[in-house]
């Protein structure tokens, strides 16, 4: 009696290459681990428990078989996927290949692939990403530049970029975005500038942003918020002045 799947969806065992082996000696279930099913479930649990067949269902055409295949194939056989047609199984790659390999995926079509190549890129050549076309791309380069090479890109076009690049800049290279045209980088900015850079925050027009400058410009400088519109700023403005002492840079 032929060898066949319980599951009516499940493959039939009886053409499987692993039928006389695996299934045989109940190494392998069609409606568990089996790495001919549609399940990408069953799929890993068969290359977890037999990896030294991952590297057999590398060129499969299913892309899912392909991409699980992936995560379990040795290094040296998965750098043939780095053309491959589906991004998935680019993507397992751009995760797996060793960091001085991985910048042959910089260019890659699909942003999440070079997203994962941004995170993992080797540092001296990180900043060839910071010209990205997609700003999540160019967000990761932000958040992984060295301090040195960061200035590069506070004139990034994208919000979220400048936003990350505020966050890292060291207090005396913030002075380059106080001027910046979103209230959310000039307030990221204002809690963290040197005192006296933080003075030329107190007549933003924003009032939160006039509010974290108020915390950190120089005492003499927060006199004239007292009279300030907004309740709350005029509020920290006599809390700090009755504390009387400057903070510090």
């Amino acid at each position: 009696m032929p060898l066949v799947a319980a599951d009516a969806d499940a493959p039939h065992c009886a053409h499987c290459s692993y039928a006389a082996n695996l299934l045989a000696a109940g190494a392998c279930d069609p409606d568990d681990v089996c790495v001919m099913a549609c399940s990408g479930r069953r799929i890993d649990r068969f290359f977890r428990r037999h990896p030294a067949e991952a590297e057999a269902h590398l060129h499969d055409e299913f892309w899912e078989r392909r991409a699980i295949a992936a995560r379990h194939a040795p290094l040296a056989a998965i750098t043939a996927l780095i053309a491959d047609r589906d991004e998935v199984v680019r993507r397992v790659v751009a995760s797996r290949l060793p960091a001085d390999e991985v910048a042959a995926l910089m260019h890659d079509p699909d942003r999440e692939v070079r997203i994962t190549v941004a995170h993992r890129l080797d540092a001296d050549r990180l900043l060839q990403m910071a010209v990205d076309p997609d700003y999540m791309v160019r967000v990761v380069v932000a958040s992984r530049l060295s301090h040195g090479k960061l200035p590069r890109m506070v004139d990034d076009p994208e919000r979220e970029v400048r936003k990350t690049v505020a966050r890292r800049l060291p207090a005396f290279a913030l002075v380059r975005l106080l001027v910046d045209p979103e209230v959310e980088v000039r307030r990221i900015v204002a809690e963290r500038v040197l005192p006296p850079d933080a003075a030329r925050l107190l007549d933003d027009e924003d009032w939160l942003v006039r509010l974290a400058a108020v915390q950190r410009a120089p005492l003499d400088a927060i006199r004239r918020c007292i009279d300030d519109p907004e309740a709350e700023v005029r509020r920290a403005a006599w809390e700090r002045l009755q504390q009387g002492t400057d903070p510090s840079p």
